[in-house]
């Protein structure tokens, strides 16, 4: 059983935090397939000190969802742990701290993955945000910023002793981005170095790597990203592996009926227009490698309302 802080999770397996992907509906998927915990999309700091009206649409929580973490991001440390204090009475669980998002608006604002450069800093943030609320806090890494800065050991130890509750580490660098091979060494060396719960997360795709990265590194928890792109049974396939069971994957009608349901939420959340577009992209992660994909992707970047998605899975799948 990991426990984070005074928050048990039901199992290992942790839905990671991506922006564009990570909103309610998927979420809510994702937990109703077996994910221990889910983390929403990363939320601006100063986007809630401004009320941006975006911004509260992204902390919308489902009473259906389980243990969810809400992840902030920002570089003020006073402006972060006021804004963690301002939304702590919303229904999620954790509260993380992005300190390896690599996308360059958000490095170049000297926020996200460009706080590992400032250990200082990130200590200072860990520690304002941890004093502020009662809800156990994290923080989620990068083995660091390049490959001549790896430090993600000295600043899990920072995070441990600013108050983090746990740490995720991510085995590669903000070079890197999400290429390469992720370095799992790295993620070994942290949980030799702290003694709070440590979160593995890189390369992890099915339940054979999941339990390999587990079995190299010793860590706690294991979080799920690009993997879970198109495919919320991950977590099934997971939590039947506990059990000594093998998961065959998703049969053509349950494919069909995850599609349907994805979109029908994504068009009940955000409506038609939004809903449908962005359910796009899943709907070709959810199809990528079936016969005739790329022209059925082509098709489907047409669509306009639920019921074109309807004939198209219907004729297609």
């Amino acid at each position: 059983m990991v426990r984070i802080g005074n928050v048990t999770l039901k199992n290992r397996w942790i839905l990671a935090p991506m922006a564009g992907v990570c909103d309610l509906p998927f979420r809510v998927l994702c937990t109703r397939e077996g994910a221990g915990m889910t983390c929403m999309e990363m939320v601006s700091a100063k986007a809630i000190y401004y009320n941006n009206k975006n911004t509260e649409a992204l902390m919308e929580i489902s009473p259906e969802e389980g243990v969810v973490s809400l992840q902030l991001f920002g570089s003020d440390p006073d402006i972060m742990g006021e804004m963690a204090k301002k939304i702590e009475d919303k229904p999620f669980s954790i509260l993380d701290i992005n300190m390896g998002c690599p996308v360059p608006k958000v490095v170049n604002n000297h926020e996200g993955s460009a706080l590992m450069k400032d250990p200082v800093l990130a200590g200072k943030i860990i520690e304002s945000v941890a004093k502020a609320v009662k809800k156990p806090v994290t923080v989620k890494i990068r083995k660091g910023f390049d490959e001549a800065h790896v430090n993600a050991v000295e600043i899990a130890r920072i995070a441990q002793e600013s108050g983090a509750a746990a740490v995720a580490v991510h085995g590669r660098t903000r070079e890197q981005y999400y290429s390469g091979r992720a370095d799992w060494d790295i993620i070994r060396q942290v949980k030799e170095a702290v003694s709070i719960p440590v979160i593995g997360n890189g390369d992890v795709k099915d339940a054979e790597s999941a339990h390999i990265i587990i079995e190299e590194t010793g860590c706690d928890a294991v979080m799920i990203g690009r993997a879970a792109q198109g495919n919320p049974w991950i977590f099934k396939e997971l939590a039947m592996a506990d059990e000594g069971l093998s998961y065959d994957g998703p049969t053509a009608e349950e494919r069909k009926r995850m599609i349907l349901t994805h979109g029908k939420m994504l068009i009940d959340c955000k409506g038609t227009y939004i809903g449908i577009r962005e359910m796009r992209k899943h709907a070709a992660w959810y199809t990528a490698g079936l016969p005739g994909s790329s022209k059925l992707r082509g098709r489907m970047n047409e669509m306009e309302s639920y019921e074109d998605l309807v004939g198209l899975i219907e004729e297609c799948l």
